[in-house]
């Protein structure tokens, strides 16, 4: 583990310098930074929540959190591997038989440890060409209400041969946190968003935080709109509203909702200890580089957590996600004593780019408020 760089107090106006930025050079809608550290909790914002009315993004807005929603999954099935109710050295094929199965495909020679950790091999089936044609670009339009069921989704990456064999690599994938989501459902006899409110999101007062149902399109709470491009790159491409959509494409390893404020209260827990026992917590973070060119540079991966490693030589722990029309991303000190949780209502531009910007004017040394 890497030494945190000891920080004097950070310039929260050049985060603020950041926000503004994405909205007038990157023509984004909005975006918002939530700092929670030692001295309370600071709130920053540029943009808009909706281009229509105008109205003002808010600290207490519902966004989709796309692939954070890993490290609630990973924390649920951690937290069952404490009560010894599973075994992470356990295969996939002891709980879901026969469902990894087919074209070199072997679910009793995956873990679930490797389901976590991005080291399965299986197929991500989020880019099998079928559904990427659904839900990147024009098409999306009409598809968006489309409704998978976690099972469809495995098929469909047994569809195709696995990347390389079991423990032999590195390389994001979908896959395993669907698998990993029935895995909780099969152990506890209970739906993945009743052990959700159960465990995480009641003891934690996350307000704002939720798996939506099948066929719960919008958000339910106090929201920011949310917008995209549908991935094209021509920079005039036309600007939709995506706010509604059915999130059942993405379950278990990307389909929840949050506010920036209940982010920051889960990752403070979770990297304080409060959520895992020490062996649990050791096995989640416990990191290794990221192969160059398969994920975000400078990054190490453990079980759907991330460290990053910012330009000073801090480091900074947390998860970020990606939705059709949102981006957002929640880093912070190993201790969970001082977190950022950044949000963006457009899905163009550059957003990590962005985040780090923000991270690396919080957590820089020798900064001034």
């Amino acid at each position: 583990m890497t030494k945190s760089v000891p920080r004097k107090t950070s310039s929260r106006s050049a985060v603020q310098e950041v926000l503004d930025r994405a909205v007038s050079e990157s023509g984004l809608p909005g975006m918002v930074a939530e700092v929670q550290d030692g001295a309370g909790r600071w709130f920053g914002a540029a943009g808009v929540a909706d281009t229509v009315t105008g109205r003002a993004r808010l600290p207490q807005e519902q966004f989709r959190i796309g692939s954070t929603t890993k490290t609630f999954t990973a924390t649920l099935l951690l937290q069952l591997a404490a009560e010894g109710r599973l075994g992470l050295d356990d295969t996939v094929e002891q709980w879901l038989p026969g469902l990894v199965r087919g074209n070199g495909n072997d679910g009793g020679g995956v873990t679930l440890r490797q389901l976590l950790g991005m080291t399965s091999g299986l197929f991500n089936y989020a880019q099998d060409e079928s559904l990427t044609s659904r839900h990147y670009g024009p098409a999306f339009l009409e598809h968006r209400y489309d409704r998978f069921r976690p099972q469809e989704l495995v098929e469909v990456a047994m569809s195709h041969a696995p990347d390389f064999a079991p423990g032999e690599g590195w390389t994001y994938s979908n896959t395993g946190y669907i698998l990993s989501g029935l895995v909780i459902e099969k152990v506890t006899g209970r739906s993945y968003a009743d052990e959700l409110e159960q465990r995480i999101v009641r003891p934690l007062a996350l307000t704002g935080t939720y798996l939506p149902g099948d066929g719960q399109y919008e958000l339910r709470g106090p929201h920011t709109r949310l917008y995209s491009k549908n991935h094209l790159p021509a920079p005039d491409a036309e600007i939709h509203d995506v706010t509604e959509l059915n999130a059942s494409f993405a379950w278990t390893a990307g389909g929840m909702v949050s506010t920036v404020g209940d982010l920051n209260r889960f990752f403070g827990a979770l990297l304080g200890g409060l959520l895992l026992p020490p062996a649990q917590q050791e096995e989640m973070f416990t990191v290794f580089p990221t192969p160059e060119g398969k994920w975000i540079p400078h990054t190490s991966y453990g079980l759907a957590v991330a460290s990053v490693e910012l330009s000073s030589g801090e480091r900074v722990w947390g998860m970020g996600g990606a939705f059709t029309g949102s981006f957002c991303y929640t880093y912070g000190t190993r201790d969970g004593g001082h977190l950022v949780s950044q949000s963006l209502n457009g899905d163009w531009s550059d957003p990590i780019g962005l985040f780090t910007e923000v991270l690396e004017a919080e957590f820089a040394r020798g900064g001034s408020v």
